[in-house]
């Protein structure tokens, strides 16, 4: 029988990396919504105090911790006080992530490193803090935040593309390794997320115009909008409940259609 409780996550313990603000925030305020406790980290106490007021004003407690991602020890020491002071990680959501648009040629190595750490090799370090918890808890749910750029290739991107087809690899080795464990390891794909960053690429020009990059979107997508980041709220709780506990090595796209259309024909 099919029960709609399966999508609850009261009292599960939801650690969602760079959540101060964004796509990380949507998803930690789904969670909550949905029962769960929140926690977030980001890179300096700004950011986190920041995160901290705007959970407030929504009316969630959360708690949140001062990490960088790329840091192993540093990791392992805020996990460590998140099992203490909150509980055991059941659902890890690795969120925290850069870009840098350079065109190959341009990019120096270091800058490519700097992408490569944070976007990829974050979400390994992490996940290794939370799984033997997790085994031990009998059950977990890992969420990486991929991209469309883990299937497709861009300008400028180079570095980003790299580390997030790494990312979705990585997700499906997650869930070969430890499935075993009742953990699912998933990915979220998100298409082009109307955010504050993306602001000025949605500003009508001054002749009422869109703006090109805006007008380039809406002809890629089926859709024909920018993704809310409200969008993602939903998939991000499927992929954190019991609804999907047999649901693994899976990359759940929410980009409006955009990886399945060729796009429109020149008129």
């Amino acid at each position: 029988m099919f029960d709609m409780n399966n999508f609850q996550l009261n009292g599960k313990v939801a650690f969602v990396t760079g959540a101060s603000y964004g796509i990380g925030f949507a998803i930690a305020s789904a969670f909550a919504s949905a029962g769960a406790k929140i926690v977030f980290n980001d890179i300096n106490q700004d950011l986190v105090n920041r995160g901290l007021e705007a959970y407030k004003e929504a009316g969630i407690e959360a708690h949140g911790y001062v990490c960088d991602v790329t840091d192993e020890d540093a990791v392992q020491a805020t996990v460590k006080k998140i099992e203490e002071e909150v509980g055991t990680v059941d659902i890890l959501v690795n969120n925290a992530g850069i870009i840098k648009r350079i065109p190959m040629l341009e990019m120096s190595a270091k800058d490519f490193r700097q992408v490569i750490d944070i976007d990829l090799n974050g979400p390994f370090i992490v996940s290794k803090a939370v799984i033997p918890g997790m085994i031990k808890k009998g059950h977990g749910k890992i969420i990486n935040i991929c991209s469309m750029m883990s299937e497709l290739g861009r300008e400028t991107v180079s570095a980003y593309a790299a580390a997030k087809g790494g990312l979705k690899m990585l997700t499906k080795n997650i869930a070969s390794e430890y499935g075993e464990y009742n953990i699912q390891c998933n990915g979220i794909g998100p298409g082009y997320i109307a955010t504050p960053q993306t602001a000025p690429l949605r500003e009508r020009q001054a002749d009422g115009s869109r703006h090109p990059f805006d007008q380039f979107i809406i002809a890629k997508t089926p859709a024909a909008r920018w993704g809310e980041a409200a969008d993602l709220m939903g998939p991000a709780v499927f992929l954190a409940s019991d609804a999907s506990n047999f649901v693994n090595g899976h990359v759940l796209y929410v980009d409006g259609g955009i990886l399945a259309y060729i796009g429109k024909q020149p008129q």
